[in-house]
């Protein structure tokens, strides 16, 4: 036991001092931390509990400001029908007066426009029966036009056909007159050049077998002189000397016998070198004739097509003509179509804008000039002459719309004005909307209302809606409405500025 006491009261080392005193310092900053997070904790679950309690207390102050401010609006609504229901009655009792008055003028009204209309259906008669005849005495020209243009027309292409068809046998004729002519001319040529050619073929035969014959007999003769010669020089050479000057004569004779007959043969070469010469001249003038009938035909050929394509050009221009012909009576009557269903057209909207016109329109159709007089003698004054040709017609053709386009303006201008009044009343009435919702808005109480300005929020007299259209005057006999207040309270301005 001494010894453990011993042990126990042994100091301890600065190393182990040291990590004791850090012990501690942690466990003082753990008592630290978890005592704050203990208070913060702590004023959370306050901070909680009382924003609930404002909210909650907000709540009610604005369930109960709703309250009063309902029957405060409740109040003002009441009396302000009570004071409506008043001019109401008042306004009704002035409706009926002007009603009863106007139904009267109405009566009167109709008994004029009764009469008008019996003279306007009458005179609206006449002019349907003065433009029927007109259209009938139109149609029946057209017709009869139309049928002298067709006649003329079946007429001329009947003319044009025949001749056409008559110049047409005439040419096949005369081609086949020239092609007959021309086989003729060449038959007889061929035949004629044929005979010529066989007679000098059997000329020079006959000449050639006439020589050949006459030279054989001379060679014989010659040989047997020759060979008697022969004899005779053997036997005697005088003998031989005498026949051969004999011979020496005959040699000669022969020789000339054989040049002339040489000329002769040359003579008759030359023949056929003239006579081949003048085949050859009518060979070639029978190509030329063929040539110049050859060209005869195609002059011909041309004329005929030039004849065709000028038939064919005026078969064309006539079907075209025949084609504008239609189109533009085609184009006629579709206009004369046009016309009539346009004025059936303007009458039937006649009838129906009648309906709608007023009792003054119905009395006085047509508006006075607000010209003065003045300027109606400087109007009248202005010559249409002075104006070119074409100006001065459109003017003249239109002084008879005149009337048309005073009713056509004054019917313009209302209703541009109707436009116009429209388009403020549509202003007025997006104004007076957007004003409804904003007291609907401040009426009502939701988180969207809350969120944004409220129009029943009122600092020094002001409010932050718009201003509102001028109201109309009070009349004398009205009450001044009692002035009204809005209160808020401040905690609910507080809260939605923090």
């Amino acid at each position: 036991m001494s010894k453990k006491g011993k042990k126990a009261k042994m100091p301890l080392s600065d190393e182990e001092q040291l990590l004791l005193f850090q012990q501690k310092l942690l466990a003082e900053e753990e008592m630290a931390k978890k005592k704050e997070r203990l208070l913060n904790q702590f004023l959370k679950d306050k901070l909680a509990k009382e924003e609930h309690n404002s909210a909650l207390n907000l709540n009610k102050i604005n369930t109960q400001w709703r309250m009063v401010l309902r029957e405060v609006k409740t109040r003002e609504l009441h009396k302000d029908i009570e004071i409506l229901s008043q001019t109401f009655e008042r306004v009704v009792d002035c409706k009926d007066s002007v009603i009863k008055s106007l139904a009267k003028d109405l009566s009167e009204a109709e008994e004029q426009y009764a009469h008008a209309l019996r003279s306007h259906l009458h005179n609206v008669d006449q002019l349907l029966a003065l433009q029927r005849c007109r259209l009938s005495l139109l149609e029946e020209s057209y017709n009869m036009e139309l049928e002298a243009l067709t006649k003329e027309f079946e007429t001329e292409r009947k003319t044009i056909i025949d001749q056409h068809e008559k110049e047409i046998h005439y040419l096949q004729d005369v081609f086949m007159a020239m092609e007959q002519n021309y086989i003729d001319s060449e038959y007889e040529s061929k035949l004629e050049f044929q005979s010529m050619w066989d007679d000098l073929k059997n000329k020079n035969l006959e000449e050639k077998h006439f020589l050949r014959l006459q030279l054989e007999n001379i060679v014989e003769d010659l040989w047997r002189r020759f060979q008697d010669a022969l004899k005779n020089y053997t036997d005697a050479t005088e003998d031989r000397k005498i026949a051969f000057e004999t011979l020496k004569v005959k040699d000669e004779k022969s020789s000339k016998e054989i040049e002339a007959q040489m000329k002769k043969i040359q003579r008759l070469q030359d023949s056929i070198i003239i006579l081949k010469g003048k085949i050859m001249v009518h060979s070639r003038e029978s190509e030329e004739q063929n040539q110049d009938i050859r060209n005869d035909k195609e002059l011909v050929l041309v004329q005929l097509r030039k004849l065709k394509a000028q038939r064919t050009q005026a078969r064309r221009i006539s079907q075209e003509n025949l084609v504008r012909l239609t189109l533009e009576s085609n184009a006629t009557l579709k206009a004369l179509r046009m016309a009539v269903d346009k004025g059936e057209k303007i009458l039937k909207l006649a009838e129906i804008c009648r309906k709608f016109e007023t009792e003054e329109e119905k009395v006085l159709p047509f508006y006075s000039s607000e010209l003065t007089h003045e300027e109606q003698e400087e109007i009248e004054e202005i010559n249409p002459k002075e104006f070119n040709d074409e100006l001065a017609k459109v003017i003249m053709d239109y002084t008879g719309m005149e009337n048309f386009w005073k009713r056509y303006n004054k019917v313009k201008l209302e209703q541009l004005s109707l436009q116009h009044r429209r388009a403020q009343l549509l202003e007025i009435n997006e104004k007076l909307r957007e004003m409804l919702r904003q007291y609907l808005d401040g009426i009502s109480v939701s988180d969207e209302v809350l969120s944004q300005l409220n129009p029943l929020f009122i600092i020094n007299h002001r409010s932050n809606l718009p201003q509102p259209l001028s109201t109309p005057a009070a009349q004398p006999g009205d009450k001044k409405p009692p002035t009204t207040y809005n209160i808020i309270e401040a905690a609910h301005v507080i809260s939605h500025i923090l």
